[in-house]
């Protein structure tokens, strides 16, 4: 017990020292961009790249290549910073295995309300052009999406009934995040995605998972054509509950349709695709991002 304990502290330690660093490396960046639009005022400068705020999960923060240790990133939020005309300058207090509670709990807030804070971090307006999110994949996905299914036999493989109230648990995390964005970055617009159609097939790296398969095994469904149809009927409820969000203007939510975007080579695992497959997804963030920002990246 107390191994765990400590072990569990080494963990928190860990990470706390990783987004710090995180942090000192992007008031760099910010601090290096203003000396050089300072040298450029006076001759009018060129437009500003965009500076954001990411928070989310595996999908920005995926510690591996594939299925691979890896010594560089090779999520979303790696490639985007790597891509359109003005390369985006992105604070990145994502971390892997987060469900969008974990993102929107108290000490991941004051987190984000002390990167938010502090002007270091942003350039003249004092806080960020825009809020990347990524969360609710790892609220259902895990051992405990056995919880969502019927057993075999039966008409369907997914508990409808149980799925949605999941699924409000998720909508509830997304409504304290525009709520938070209010109060501590008004009218700063947020952007989220909504994954894409994970194939239940049960690969997974060494280090964790499978996610989804188990739990189709030990419900009785072997199918693996009829679960990942499932898997997809999943994902297509947890995209129109984005968009329905997304509906609502006074909301500033916006959602990046992710959804078909990759194909089965794309996919390194249940959940993660290969980093070509992030670069996709990324890529349906700058063209988002492009049509609120023109000429910024």
């Amino acid at each position: 017990m107390r191994r765990s304990v400590a072990l569990q502290q080494q963990t928190r330690d860990s990470i706390e020292e990783e987004l710090a660093a995180r942090i000192r490396i992007h008031q760099q960046r910010i601090a290096r961009l203003k000396i050089a639009r300072a040298r450029t005022a006076a001759a009018g400068a060129p437009p500003q790249p965009l500076v954001m705020l990411a928070h989310g999960d595996s999908w920005f923060d995926y510690p591996l290549s594939g299925n691979s240790l890896s010594l560089e990133d090779t999520d979303v939020i790696a490639h985007l910073r790597t891509m359109g005309n003005l390369n985006p300058i992105i604070l990145n207090v994502s971390h892997y295995s987060d469900s969008s509670t974990d993102e929107m709990s108290w000490p991941k807030q004051r987190l984000m309300i002390d990167a938010l804070q502090d002007p270091a971090n942003w350039m003249a307006t004092g806080q960020p052009d825009a809020i990347l999110f990524s969360g609710g994949g790892n609220d259902v996905a895990g051992d405990q999406f056995c919880i969502y299914l019927n057993s075999a036999p039966a008409a369907s493989s997914l508990n409808l009934e149980r799925f949605e109230l999941a699924l409000d648990g998720v909508e509830a995390s997304y409504l304290d995040l525009l709520a938070f964005r209010d109060h501590y970055a008004p009218d700063v617009p947020v952007f989220a995605h909504c994954y894409d159609f994970a194939i239940p097939n049960g690969r997974h790296p060494d280090c964790v998972g499978p996610w989804l398969k188990p739990s189709f095994d030990f419900n009785g469904w072997h199918n693996l054509a009829e679960n990942t149809a499932t898997v997809q009927q999943v994902l297509t409820l947890f995209k129109e509950m984005l968009a329905a969000l997304a509906q609502d203007a006074s909301k500033n939510f916006n959602l990046i349709d992710t959804q078909g975007v990759l194909v089965p080579d794309d996919w390194a695992n249940e959940l993660h695709p290969f980093p070509s497959g992030f670069g996709k997804i990324a890529g349906r963030f700058v063209n988002a991002l492009r049509e609120k920002f023109p000429s910024r990246i």
